[in-house]
Formats: C-alpha cells, sequence, structure tokens
C-alpha cells in the first residue's frame, strides 16, 4: 500500500536525524509556547508503556498537568503567558491496575511535526506512527492445551498508522495496519497468534471541533461521526478492549457517534459494530451474524474525586449453521446495563468499583447473569512510589446445566489479562481476589508482584481457556474444561506472578515477566479424568500435575 511506502521513507529519514528538541504541534502559537512544548515532548516520552494515555492532547497540543505530576517530577518550566489561560482538562486517569484505556489515536502515533525532521516541522495535521513488537515465552506444562511440556514460540507483531485531521475539517480519516505472525510454536496456530497484513483501523470522520460549545473550563465539546473499521478501547477495557497483550486485535466494522471528548465534564459514545472475524491468511471480514451496539455516558465534574461512568451494551446473534462453536450456531440476545465509578478518597485510598447484570436469551435458554470488580489502592509517599492495591473479581457461571437458565456472564470483547497473566481465566464464571505491589525506583523501571487465586463462581460450568477448551476458529473444544456434574470441585488454582518493565531509551520499552500457577482440585481432577494414561479415547490429556511456568520477554518499539 502507499501509505506504508510513505511512512517507511518518514523512517528512513528519522532515523538518521536525531534532535532532542522537538517542534511545536502548532505553528500559530506564541514563542513562549515553543519554548516550552519541547521540553513537555520529552517528558512525555519518558512515560512507561504501561501507562496506557500519552501526556500531550492530541486535541489541543497542551500537556495534561495531572498526568506530568504523576509520571514525573516538576522538570517543565511553568509557562509565563498572561494573556491566556490554558484550558484544564476534566480528565483523571484511575489508579487501578491496567484498566485505563489505549489512546485514540495509540500511543506510538505522533504529528508529523513531531517526529524531529526539520522539513517536516510545520505539518501538524499528518499523524503518523510505526510499531514493532517480540515477544518470546517459555511455557511449561501449560494447561492451555492437552498436551504438555515445553513451548517456546515467537510472537511477531508490526503495526503503522496515517491520519489526516484539521487540514480537511470536518472530514478527518485514518488507517491502521498490523501484521501478527508466531514462529517456533509446537500447537496450531490459532487466530489468537496469526493475523498477515490486515488492517485494524480504517475509517473516515466527521469531526464538528465546537458544535456543543465549550465547558466551564474552556475545552472545546465536539461531535464526532465516525464510520468504518475501527479498533478502540473504552472504560475499564472489561468489554471492548484492543487486548493489547494478545498477538492480534480486536477490530469492528460499524459507526461511533461520539457526543463530547475525553477532556470535556460530561461525554457520551454511541456505537453500533460487527465484530471482525480474523481469518489469519486472508483479509479479515465482519461477521455478519453478529451486531454489538450501546452507550456509555460518563460524568467528571467531580472527577478528581469520583469520575462515573453508565452504560448499556447489548449483542443480537443470528445463528451460523456453518458456525465453529456450538454457541455460533445458536440465535443469542444479550443486554447489559452497568456503572463504573472510580476516583480517590483524599490521600487515603484510591477506588474502582462496577456492577453488570445481563439478561437476554442464548438459544432455548434464558439469560441471567452477573459480574462485579471491586479494586482499593493506596500509594505511598516515597520516591519509588510503592503502590499496594487490593482487588476482587466476580462473574456468574451456569448454576444448572438441565434448567433453562443461562446463567454464565458473557464478558464480550473485553481483555482477558490481567485476570491471569497466563491466559487461564477471564470475566466469567469466576471468583478472584487479588493483591499486588508495584514499585518505581526510577523514571525508568518499575517492578511489580502479585498473588491472585481463582474459584469457579459454579463448579457445574467451565474453567474458560484450559485443556483446549477455548472458542478459537481453529481448535476443536474436547470439552474437558468442564464438570456438568460438579464433582471436580470449584477450586482452579492460584498463582505468584512478577514484572519487571525497563525503558532503557524513550522509544524502546521492555518487559521481563514470570508466573508459577499451582493447579487446585478443579484443574487436576480435569486432568485425570482425561488422561491419556487411564483412557483410550483421543485426543486425550497428557498426565502431569497441572503446575505450570511462564516465563515471557517482551520489546516494544516506536519507529518514529
Amino acid at each position: 500500500m502507499k501509505f506504508i511506502w510513505f511512512i517507511l521513507h518518514i523512517v528512513a529519514l528519522s532515523t538518521f536525524t536525531v534532535s532532542p528538541t522537538k517542534a511545536s504541534s502548532d505553528s500559530k502559537s506564541s514563542v513562549d509556547s515553543q519554548a516550552i512544548l519541547p521540553s513537555i515532548v520529552r517528558v512525555s516520552q519518558q512515560t512507561s508503556v504501561d501507562t496506557g494515555k500519552p501526556l500531550i492532547d492530541k486535541s489541543s497540543g497542551q500537556a495534561k498537568p495531572s498526568e506530568l505530576e504523576k509520571s514525573l517530577p516538576a522538570i517543565v518550566p511553568e509557562a509565563k503567558v498572561a494573556d491566556a489561560k490554558k484550558p484544564t482538562s476534566y480528565h483523571q486517569r484511575s489508579n487501578s491496575y491496567a484498566t485505563n484505556p489505549e489512546s485514540d489515536p495509540p500511543r506510538y502515533v505522533r504529528q508529523l511535526s513531531d517526529i524531529g525532521v526539520e522539513r517536516f516541522k510545520d505539518i501538524t495535521w499528518l499523524d503518523v506512527g510505526l510499531e514493532h513488537r517480540t515477544r518470546y515465552e517459555w511455557r511449561n506444562n501449560d494447561i492451555r492445551r492437552i498436551e504438555g511440556g515445553e513451548d517456546n514460540p515467537f510472537f511477531l507483531r508490526n503495526r503503522a498508522w496515517i491520519g489526516i485531521k484539521d487540514i480537511l475539517d470536518p472530514f478527518r480519516f485514518a488507517v491502521e495496519f498490523q501484521d501478527s505472525r508466531v514462529y517456533n510454536n509446537k500447537h496450531a496456530i490459532t487466530d489468537q497468534e496469526r493475523n498477515e497484513y490486515d488492517l485494524l483501523n480504517a475509517y473516515g470522520e466527521l469531526h464538528f471541533k465546537k458544535a456543543l460549545g465549550a465547558d466551564d473550563r474552556g475545552n472545546d465539546r465536539p461531535i464526532r461521526f465516525r464510520v468504518g473499521r475501527m479498533a478502540y478501547e473504552t472504560t475499564d477495557r472489561r468489554f471492548i478492549a484492543r487486548n493489547e497483550w494478545r498477538n492480534t486485535t480486536n477490530t469492528f466494522e460499524g459507526f461511533r457517534l461520539n457526543l463530547g471528548r475525553e477532556a470535556n465534564d460530561w461525554e457520551l459514545d454511541l456505537f453500533g459494530l460487527q465484530p471482525v472475524l480474523r481469518l489469519q491468511t486472508q483479509f479479515d471480514k465482519a461477521n455478519d451474524h453478529l451486531w454489538f451496539f450501546g452507550g456509555i455516558g460518563t460524568w467528571r465534574k467531580w472527577s478528581e474525586i469520583a469520575t462515573f461512568q453508565a452504560y448499556y451494551h447489548g449483542q443480537k446473534q443470528t445463528a451460523n449453521p456453518d458456525g465453529f462453536t456450538a454457541t455460533n450456531r445458536l440465535d443469542r440476545q444479550i443486554h447489559m446495563p452497568g456503572f463504573r465509578v472510580y476516583g480517590k478518597a483524599g490521600s487515603i485510598l484510591d477506588f474502582d468499583v462496577s456492577y453488570n447484570h445481563q439478561l437476554g436469551y442464548s438459544g432455548p435458554n434464558r439469560v441471567d447473569a452477573q459480574g462485579y470488580t471491586i479494586e482499593v489502592g493506596r500509594g505511598f509517599e516515597h520516591a519509588w512510589k510503592p503502590r499496594l492495591s487490593a482487588f476482587y473479581g466476580y462473574a456468574s457461571g451456569d448454576k444448572d446445566p438441565n434448567d433453562n437458565v443461562d446463567n454464565r456472564f458473557d464478558r464480550f470483547f473485553g481483555f482477558a489479562r490481567p485476570w491471569s497473566a497466563d491466559h487461564y481465566v477471564v470475566y466469567e464464571n469466576l471468583k478472584a481476589p487479588k493483591l499486588r505491589f508495584e514499585i518505581s525506583p526510577t523514571q525508568k523501571l518499575g517492578f511489580e508482584v502479585g498473588y491472585g487465586a481463582y474459584w469457579l463462581a459454579s463448579k457445574t460450568d467451565r474453567m474458560f481457556d484450559i485443556l483446549d477448551g477455548n472458542i478459537s476458529n481453529t481448535v476443536q473444544d474436547p470439552g474437558f474444561n468442564r464438570d456438568r456434574t460438579g464433582q471436580s470441585g470449584n477450586f482452579g488454582g492460584h498463582a505468584l506472578e512478577g514484572r519487571i518493565r525497563y525503558q532503557p531509551t524513550p522509544r524502546i520499552n521492555t518487559i521481563l515477566g514470570y508466573t508459577h500457577f499451582t493447579s487446585g482440585e478443579f484443574v487436576q481432577n480435569r486432568i485425570a479424568a482425561h488422561s491419556c494414561a487411564t483412557t483410550n479415547t483421543h485426543p486425550c490429556v497428557d498426565q502431569r500435575s497441572g503446575n505450570t511456568d511462564f516465563l515471557y520477554f517482551e520489546v516494544l518499539i516506536s519507529l518514529l
């Protein structure tokens, strides 16, 4: 594609141009602003890969003061502009673990004026990005598989972005390309690992900057209407997520209508989407049998204390007689009202709470399910920024496989991680308490350690992604991850996990992680019930304890 060659040309130029001072993103700004913004850009580049949001508001070009205060010492000189009061965003990030959505556009995307090439310093209307990620994994006796032993896969993911804004307003557009591959994987490759040469975003947008005036702090309140293919995240990422950890990415086709934006005191997001089927080696296509729709309202007027989000999500599926899984072959309709509140109780605690109820039907069964999450934490005044947090998540499971009620909570299109770092459980049929401790000795270095335990909310329902019991369109589910009699118990196991994050340069981030999972009675009994040593059937499960080890090393490089 032409846009890819254009981006590669930019990369070649930027490789040979090293400038510690970046050009201002606003060609009409004052002299003082031009002196300040390069420092802000340098600060934003130091942010960890896990922060989830950039420190620069791309729509206004101004630094977000609250983000700078959280991330780095006050090394940015104060502005000396007396004739204009800078707009201040109402948005406050949640301190809960891994719940802040990816920015829009993603954080690896930059204005062309900011890449450090003198000839492009005035081109603020073009967004570009180029990113590469490599991850090596070592898994020992992975219980997601019926086959034990060791696996040593390498995952490669490349992304490129190009977007036009401002210059053609109200019309804007963006395209994001991704290529995902896996090597040295001894198991059948699924659409969670491979998706070659495809598009995550390809949309047009009508963007009216001041259609709804401005809020009390002077932030423009726009209307945006977006149509096409789009990958994005919202609320706490538990129902709509790009799934950044996975090698492939969730994306949709349809429309979004946004009234207001993140900086405003209130915002409304309405959407009607069809999830995109990942076809691995063919061009992806929308799932014509499934619609995902809803609305999200966010109130930030008191965001320094609490941010409120109320939402409705729905799915409507028509049965696909050629569907790969039994669920694909059902008529289904699920409605989910829910809410989320997060914020701070002074300087004592931060909190993040959500509740969701699901109703509707799945084939001949009535749907009645619920899920909720609670996290409280505290950061301590210390140079290393220690934080201790406690979390509890609950999602109902099917109580009785023989009645006409389906109680299994549906996570829709949310992320799997960090429910469990090794991807054994997700937001369904789950009781999950967790403790986590985090420190950052320097701006570039961070440590995390966590402990979690997992019980099935219903012992007659499944433990999601174990013993080939997944929902991929490649591996047939043998049904080993569910005991309809409930005799296998309800304790899945517990895990100790740790992670080290190191950022050697502003454009390179590295992560080293390890998890040891100790199996509980449910996992042990499901292995024994289908062990190759005791059954004469195929497929069967290699006899093992169910205890596993998972080690990974990841390098993420932003090339612009």
